[in-house]
């Protein structure tokens, strides 16, 4: 992977780390196009510049991030993410292994399309408005809807808007308590990929950060990757909300089953 490579994916990662439309597969299916989805750092990469997506929504919301009077926040997100570090550590090498397989992938974003056209209309008594009337409760039924997408191509975005819906938040509510939630999910994501899980590069087990200093392309890529995806996730962040209250998940639906059949027809 060259910069310019970097660049695109970290383009795509930051258009749809946090639309329903599932980040991961179009990383995937975009280094696949590009031709290094087998290369290991290229792995490592569209895990570790999630962090830069991660970033862009406490820079949005950073008024809620840091209030600290506020401690049931805090709370409600720490219970919230714990079904998915567990069940993601326990499914860690199933779920890469899923990864290498564009056609089940294409599969589920077509699945999650349909599931789309419909959800506005499944889930439509919501008692919820905003963040602070979230229970506990709700808050940890929402971080197991969230679960779903650890089969790459639900969305994580997706299935924890679903989630929310189910539990009885509007439609913008449960957007934004999403975005809160993939900030923890994604940074033990991202700290577990770059320092404790071992990949397989040039020969040798290394750490994440051992492959991202390997050398000095590596630590660039790294680096601008992740600065491109804090900006372009802060642009789609704040267009995604305004578009999701005023059009619904219908053509986000339509999206994925135009994506997911043009996929199935590229690897068949």
């Amino acid at each position: 992977m060259n910069l310019i490579e970097a660049v695109i994916v970290a383009v795509v990662e930051g258009l749809t780390e946090y639309l329903p439309v599932s980040s991961t597969a179009h990383m995937i299916f975009t280094s696949s196009w590009l031709g290094n989805q087998e290369d290991t750092y290229v792995k490592m990469f569209q895990v570790s510049i999630q962090f830069g997506a991660i970033l862009s929504i406490v820079v949005m919301y950073w008024r809620k991030f840091f209030d600290f009077n506020h401690y049931k926040f805090y709370i409600k997100l720490a219970l919230a993410v714990l079904p998915a570090l567990v069940l993601g550590y326990l499914f860690d090498d199933l779920i890469e292994s899923v990864l290498e397989r564009p056609v089940p992938i294409a599969i589920v974003m077509i699945l999650g399309g349909v599931i789309l056209l419909f959800i506005d209309k499944l889930f439509t008594k919501h008692t919820v408005e905003d963040e602070k009337s979230v229970s506990i409760k709700s808050a940890v039924a929402i971080g197991f809807w969230q679960c779903l997408a650890m089969m790459p191509g639900v969305s994580r975005s997706a299935a924890s808007i679903i989630g929310g819906m189910q539990q009885g938040l509007k439609r913008t509510t449960a957007a934004e308590f999403s975005f809160f939630l993939a900030v923890p999910t994604m940074l033990a994501v991202t700290v577990y990929s770059v320092f404790v899980k071992d990949w397989t590069y040039m020969g040798s087990e290394m750490k994440g950060l051992e492959m991202i200093t390997y050398s000095p392309d590596n630590l660039k890529m790294f680096i601008v990757g992740n600065i491109v995806a804090f900006v372009v996730a802060l642009i789609a962040v704040k267009s995604f909300v305004g578009f999701l209250n005023k059009h619904g998940f219908k053509p986000f639906g339509y999206y994925r089953i135009i994506v997911g059949i043009l996929i199935l027809l590229a690897f068949r």
